[in-house]
């Protein structure tokens, strides 16, 4: 068993060195769970905030949102939902990846999808990075899990 150490005035403080390393481990392991806790809570609210930005748009806008939503959350789970420039975004490494623009912020005739530089959906000298939306149908469906996938891979 390790002894007790002294303080320089020769007084007991009462742990051992071992104990005190202990205790420092013990508090960076309290600090690292914290920090996640309230990573936790963030990217909580962020998607609660993304809900309900959604949840705010017409009819039409609101139905292609949500299903977005869901299908980023079924391929694409490690992307963290947020607001950006008020309207729903999911960025990877803190960087927005791609984002639903709704027709009704600025009164377009379509929604748009679109990616930024991040999602890598390179395709030869030249490639889409935003696409139209008016409706999702399942054609549409499986076009943007593809483009998901690709994206957040």
């Amino acid at each position: 068993m390790a002894e007790a150490s002294s303080t320089e005035s020769g007084k007991f403080d009462g742990l051992t060195a071992d104990e005190r390393a202990a205790l420092k481990e013990r508090t960076a392991e309290l600090k690292a769970q914290a920090k996640r806790a309230k990573a936790a809570d963030k990217a909580q609210q962020d998607e609660a905030e993304l809900l309900a930005k959604i949840a705010e748009l017409p009819d039409a806008d609101r139905v292609i949102g949500e299903r977005l939503h869901a299908m980023v959350k079924e391929e694409a789970p490690q992307l963290a939902p947020r607001l950006w420039y008020g309207m729903p975004a999911y960025a990877k490494d803190g960087a927005v990846l791609c984002f639903f623009q709704a027709a009704s912020k600025f009164d377009s005739r379509y929604a748009t999808l679109g990616f930024n530089a991040g999602a890598r959906l390179d395709d030869g000298p030249m490639w889409p990075t935003s696409y139209a939306l008016l409706e999702l149908g399942d054609d549409e469906e499986q076009r943007i899990r593809e483009l998901l996938r690709r994206a957040a891979g």
